[in-house]
């Protein structure tokens, strides 16, 4: 039974010191991420976004198709704009729930 202490001693002693904080999942919600439109498919609901990290749903960066919540969203939009948006899985289904120009 002793020989599991070491073991243990050293996972505790090779665990970093400084973890990166994690927001708490309410603050998560409302993060909002940064983006670029590619595509604007109002036709079908689409929105083709090249996008930074998205926190909420522990996604790396990457250029991604996502479904509209709202074809209102989309009015306005245009190949280029740099936006800040939100979007959260809804039935499996990525979606931006929220959208705005970056300032």
């Amino acid at each position: 039974m002793k020989t599991w202490i070491p073991l243990l001693a050293a996972l505790v002693i090779a665990a970093p010191l400084h973890a990166e904080p994690v927001a708490p999942p309410a603050a998560q919600a409302n993060v909002m991420t940064d983006g670029v439109v590619r595509r604007v498919d109002v036709a079908n609901g689409k929105l083709t976004l090249r996008h930074g990290p998205i926190v909420n749903l522990d996604m790396p960066a990457m250029t991604m198709v996502f479904r509209v919540q709202s074809p209102e969203l989309m009015r306005g939009l245009k190949v280029g704009d740099t936006v800040k948006f939100h979007a959260e899985s809804i039935d499996d289904t990525l979606t931006v729930t929220a959208i705005q120009p970056a300032q």
